[in-house]
């Protein structure tokens, strides 16, 4: 299985296979990611998730978190259940 080329040099399979070799790791050396990543969300616009008495998650936006007041900080568990409408 040699053949030769225009100059004259003969190309085996040893010679072939580390080049297919080789060319199959270049997905791998990560030249596709050249662009640098962008912010998508800036600090106006991330989003937290939270849970409302209904059971369900709504997402609400940072700022608006920040601006509001915290009317209870630490509740009991029993509390929360009742909150929630759950029974013991």
């Amino acid at each position: 299985m040699k053949k030769t080329t225009g100059k004259g040099k003969q190309i085996s399979r040893r010679g072939f296979l580390p080049i297919l070799g080789g060319s199959l790791l270049i997905p791998f050396l990560g030249l596709g990611n050249s662009m640098p990543e962008k912010k998508l969300i800036s600090d106006e616009e991330e989003y937290q998730t939270l849970l409302k008495p209904d059971g369900t998650t709504v997402k609400v936006k940072v700022s608006a978190l920040k601006k509001s007041k915290v009317i209870k900080k630490n509740i009991s568990n029993k509390s929360f259940l009742s909150w929630l409408g759950k029974k013991n």
